[in-house]
């Protein structure tokens, strides 16, 4: 398995109210993806990026990072042969991607993801 990208995960109350800051502040002008819970916002200039979230919709906790891997079923396997708690198991979400939550042992929940061919 092999880490692609990690990207912050900010929970925020409200996902308009938090593109104020992070868009017109911070620049962040691309966005990649919206599903109305998570949004991932990026820099045309430097590429810097930042997922926005009011609570994952379909996981029972909310991530800190999302760790982007080639291959999230190594990942996976890896993670249970080293006793690691799954919070999330992996699962094929309905917007594309292959994922699971994994509890590091500093009690950081990690989303471990792969995205969709192109994604």
């Amino acid at each position: 398995m092999k880490v692609i990208r990690i990207i912050a995960d900010v929970r925020v109350p409200d996902l308009d109210g938090a593109r104020d800051f992070y868009d017109d502040y911070l620049g962040l002008d691309v966005e990649e993806f919206d599903l109305g819970w998570v949004t991932r916002r990026t820099s045309s200039r430097s590429g810097a990026t930042i997922q926005l979230l009011t609570g994952d919709a379909t996981a029972p906790e909310d991530p800190v990072v999302s760790v982007m891997v080639d291959d999230v079923d190594a990942a996976f396997r890896e993670a249970e042969r080293r006793g690691f708690e799954i919070v999330h198991p992996v699962t094929t979400e309905t917007w594309g991607v292959r994922r699971f939550f994994v509890r590091a042992p500093d009690g950081n929940v990690l989303n471990v993801v792969q995205e969709r061919p192109g994604g």
